[in-house]
């Protein structure tokens, strides 16, 4: 028997919402018993980290990572989560990568602004999307949700991506300048009232209003930093056209950009609007979601400058570099500086001037992969360097089995039937976890304080 997560009497949604969602839908009824079904749960996997586990799950049709769970596990408590082998994303907003695949030629090396990037959903989609030799900078203006996004990206393990925490405003030095700009922009919330009563409550017309004008702010702002031939992919989590369609065409008719269409399977499910196209939970497996492409007709003008250093990072010398090589897999394709804190960051040499470029004009950022501390001749590693793709792989290693692995994740003590010394990886199904030190019959975790794992770990049967 099928069960509804909530019951029609218990929905309450307001009524004019209903009158608005009722122009775009007839009949409305299966809409509305969709938002009382269970929220279909799916994951996407990374690439760079491959595991069986989720092989045979179903596939999310536009997104060939994408696989639906039968049911939501406690992802916690799966050692594979924090390994950054997979993302738990809501299915219909992988569409992006159908999107990119149709408008961009994706083996290119290309510059991409993920403008409204918390908690890291589309950012690490975008990551795996394009190419090594490509550079992604995710931005967040909310500083509190900054954290997260961090935490995601750095479980995702990719070198080729910056963050920073600005508004849309504070890019203007960089006009003509990406390839790619995706604003996913704040929104009513519309599409989430299924996952998140909240959102019910929070919904108005006014406050569909106040959502259409902050978008319009930040799509002015997107729309001078795409390259000439680039592309803007705007997205929300809602139905009506105020933030949707509205909101496209009124970037179109500011002139520069035209409306990109693509190709779309009608087995998915998906409804195409006049400019952009429409996911309903009731016709496809997940939630509510818009999304539409534009692409730039002519390049805004704006200073190129080649920066060659920044204040606060100095590069370390040859023998400096020289003892980094055994921690760190083709280091020759790096360059390695040194914060004043002795902290060590690594940026691939092919984007050293874009990192440069960008570190100069924005203040709130970060700058390379933070790879651990040199001081002394002593080296530390990082955290982040145990989840990159920089991490050598033929480093020591200590393979956990889950329960162990989870007491790792938790910080507390497990047994070891080693007497070794010195750094080892921690690893789970062959995928690194973190980093112990051995010191004989004990050890110290060095798993960050801010990483571990505070819930109870079941004990097993």
């Amino acid at each position: 028997m099928f069960k509804f997560a909530v019951t029609m009497e218990h929905l309450q949604l307001p009524k004019e919402f209903i009158q608005n969602i009722k122009q775009k839908i007839d009949p409305v009824n299966p809409f509305l018993v969709s938002l009382t079904a269970p929220v279909p749960v799916s994951i996407r996997l990374n690439p760079l980290k491959k595991t069986k586990v989720f092989s045979h799950h179903p596939q999310v049709l536009w997104h060939p990572e994408g696989r639906y769970l039968p049911e939501r596990p406690v992802f916690t408590l799966d050692p594979l989560f924090h390994a950054g082998t997979y993302y738990v994303q809501e299915a219909s907003s992988m569409f992006m990568q159908e999107a990119l695949q149709q408008t961009v030629n994706l083996g290119l090396p290309l510059k991409v602004l993920d403008l409204c990037a918390a908690p890291g959903g589309k950012s690490t989609l975008l990551a795996s999307a394009i190419s090594k030799d490509s550079f992604l900078l995710a931005n967040e203006v909310i500083k509190k949700r900054i954290d997260s996004l961090k935490h995601n990206l750095t479980k995702w393990g990719n070198e080729n991506v910056m963050i920073s925490n600005h508004d849309s405003k504070d890019f203007s030095p960089f006009k003509g300048f990406f390839d790619v700009v995706c604003v996913d922009a704040p929104c009513s919330g519309e599409g989430l009232f299924r996952k998140d009563p909240k959102a019910i409550k929070e919904w108005s017309l006014d406050h569909v209003a106040h959502c259409s004008a902050r978008q319009r702010r930040i799509l002015f702002a997107a729309n001078k930093l795409v390259k000439e031939e680039g592309i803007l992919i705007y997205s929300t989590c809602t139905y009506n056209e105020e933030e949707n369609d509205k909101n496209v065409e009124w970037l179109t008719n500011l002139g520069g950009f035209e409306n990109i269409k693509l190709s779309i399977k009608k087995e998915w499910g998906i409804v195409e609007t006049e400019f952009g196209y429409q996911f309903f939970p009731h016709m496809v497996k997940g939630e509510g979601f818009y999304l539409a492409v534009l692409k730039k007709n002519f390049l805004p003008t704006g200073k190129k400058a080649k920066i060659k250093s920044i204040n606060g990072l100095s590069l370390l010398s040859k023998n400096e570099v020289k003892s980094l090589e055994p921690w760190v897999t083709d280091a020759e394709h790096f360059m390695f500086y040194q914060r004043p804190n002795f902290e060590v960051v690594a940026v691939p040499k092919k984007l050293i001037d874009i990192y440069l470029n960008i570190a100069s004009k924005i203040k709130r950022r970060s700058f390379g992969v933070t790879i651990g501390v040199l001081k002394n001749k002593k080296f530390i590693p990082s955290h982040a360097l145990a989840l990159s793709q920089l991490c050598n792989k033929n480093l020591p290693y200590i393979e956990l089995s889950k329960e162990a692995a989870l007491r790792y994740l938790k910080k507390e003590n497990f047994p070891l039937n080693k007497d070794q010394k010195g750094w080892h990886l921690v690893k789970y199904e062959g995928l690194n976890l973190g980093w112990i030190k051995m010191l004989g019959h004990r050890f110290n975790n060095y798993l960050p304080n801010d990483w571990r794992i505070r819930m109870e770990i079941p004990t097993p049967k």
